[in-house]
């Protein structure tokens, strides 16, 4: 079968590669029908999140349809459609129960303590194949695998997987509440959902701050208010825009790629290779400078472990509550899909590209060159069968 694979830093392939094949009684074997390219992934590409394992098939975004299951998935069967969550848990220790999915016991197995598995990451988080192939295995996957209804599209469910709950998570870790403001530093796909969210939870007013033209037009079209970094000194202009108060709530959704001010710009899933314990990212300053006294600051852009600088000082000073972490994907799903089917949210406005998975490479090319107007990348995979 064809698949994306990687072979090293910026030498990513289209690849053919075995099928996957059932290894546990609740596996199931899923064909893809429609995966994505993030913002995440180009981190693995450009090296700033680093360890991963050459030969990994890449992706963690996907919907397919289901051909096959193991002996202890009970819930599914051959031909259910269903989107797959990035992150995975095994539906059964402590933490999956309580809803903490990213920080399953059970599904690293590098150990208990390893921290978050997802599709398609580094060594330390598995690694698990991902999902930009023709077919995949999904552990865990009476848990990892979520239904859809035959009113949803493949295109209105892939956002589903991962970039949709991930925005959610981000209004929910900044304490979004009725009439709050906030500001969200990043216009990409995950900033745009949680604009998105931020409003669903009672937001009076959002900001958005990006520097990219038409990914803050997708933002002013969502209601939000936008800066553009290049054009004005955010800070400044949050203060300003704020009474020189600031934003109750401010999320980071842009993470490690957003470099210090100069000849680069944040904005999620771009940039430079960063030294790891480099100095703060650029957005991350930006938040705890910008948000008001006593607020919230919400990080979901990714950083690697080897990352360990933040402005505690700035924050503490400022009385500031700060929540992060990995979505917990398969938590905010089910809520989120009754969202899509009712019509309260159409995914799809924010789904601005659709290739084909043997044009992947082009795909990311394209994707990690900022062309205008590539906001969200979706990879369409063509009918198959098993061998």
């Amino acid at each position: 079968m064809k698949a994306v694979v990687f072979h090293g830093v910026g030498d990513i392939r289209l690849d053919d590669i075995p099928e996957p094949k059932i290894q546990d009684p609740n596996d199931a074997i899923v064909q893809i029908t429609t995966s994505a390219i993030c913002g995440t992934d180009l981190h693995f590409v450009r090296g700033t999140a680093p360890g991963m394992k050459p030969g990994t098939v890449l992706g963690h975004e996907a919907v397919g349809v289901v051909v096959e299951t193991g002996r202890s998935v009970r819930n599914l069967r051959a031909g259910d459609r269903v989107v797959i969550p990035s992150t995975i848990g095994c539906g059964s220790c402590s933490y999956c129960r309580d809803g903490y999915f990213a920080q399953c016991d059970t599904a690293n197995p590098n150990g208990s303590l390893a921290g978050t598995s997802f599709y398609g990451g580094p060594e330390p988080t598995g690694p698990f194949d991902g999902l930009q192939a023709e077919y995949a295995r999904i552990p865990f996957a009476n848990v990892g695998l979520v239904k859809l209804p035959d009113e949803v599209s493949d295109e209105q469910a892939i956002p589903l997987s991962d970039i949709f709950p991930t925005g959610h998570f981000g209004a929910k870790l900044a304490e979004v509440g009725p009439g709050d403001t906030v500001a969200v530093f990043g216009c990409g796909p995950v900033g745009q959902f949680a604009i998105v969210s931020a409003f669903l939870l009672g937001a009076g007013r959002v900001l958005a701050i990006d520097n990219l033209p038409s990914r803050l037009e997708i933002a002013t079209a969502q209601g939000a208010e936008t800066i553009d970094f290049d054009e004005e000194d955010p800070v400044e202009t949050l203060r300003d825009l704020t009474g020189g108060i600031g934003p109750d709530r401010v999320i980071d959704a842009v993470g490690v790629d957003a470099e210090r001010r100069g000849d680069s710009e944040p904005s999620e899933g771009e940039g430079e290779l960063w030294e790891p314990g480099g100095a703060p990212s650029q957005a991350l300053d930006w938040a705890v400078q910008s948000v008001a006294k006593a607020g919230t600051v919400s990080i979901i852009g990714v950083y690697p472990p080897e990352h360990d600088r933040f402005p505690i000082g700035a924050a503490m000073n400022k009385n500031l509550t700060v929540n992060m972490g990995n979505c917990n994907h398969r938590r905010y799903m089910p809520e989120l899909l009754r969202l899509v089917q009712t019509g309260a949210v159409d995914p799809m406005r924010l789904v601005t590209q659709q290739e084909k998975l043997v044009s992947a490479i082009e795909a990311y090319e394209a994707f990690d060159r900022r062309e205008e107007g590539w906001l969200k990348v979706e990879l369409v995979t063509p009918a198959v069968q098993m061998s």
